[in-house]
């Protein structure tokens, strides 16, 4: 099915890096939206996306952690690799997490990018 969809140019440019990963970007955002919300801070894809899209400035970019929860979550899954290694689900989530951290630091480069340029 083809969607078409309005969106603002800030975030058209931001997301232009991954057109070709959309459906799969939109799929795990979806995924997370649909998840139980059980704590504040950032869990995943879906409040990061949601983060974003709200055109956040290049400061309060710069100052997004994930919850520690999440990151509790993260480490226990390193240890386990390490250790144990992974199941398929468990990989999948490690996975997934990669990808988050992959959309932080983008962002993360684009806000000092433009805080660099703001202030010469």
């Amino acid at each position: 099915m083809l969607m078409t969809v309005d969106i603002p140019n800030d975030l058209a440019i931001r997301l232009n890096p991954f057109k070709n990963e959309l459906p799969q970007l939109l799929e795990l955002g979806l995924h997370e939206y649909n998840l139980p919300k059980k704590t504040t801070g950032f869990q995943g894809v879906n409040e990061i996306l949601e983060f974003l899209a709200k055109l956040p400035t290049p400061e309060e970019i710069l100052a997004l952690k994930p919850a520690q929860e999440l990151q509790l979550q993260i480490n226990t899954l390193l240890d386990k690799q390490r250790n144990h290694g992974l199941s398929v689900a468990e990989e999948q989530q490690w996975q997934q997490y990669e990808y988050l951290e992959h959309l932080v630091r983008i962002a993360k480069a684009n806000a000092l990018l433009k805080l660099q340029a703001k202030n010469e």
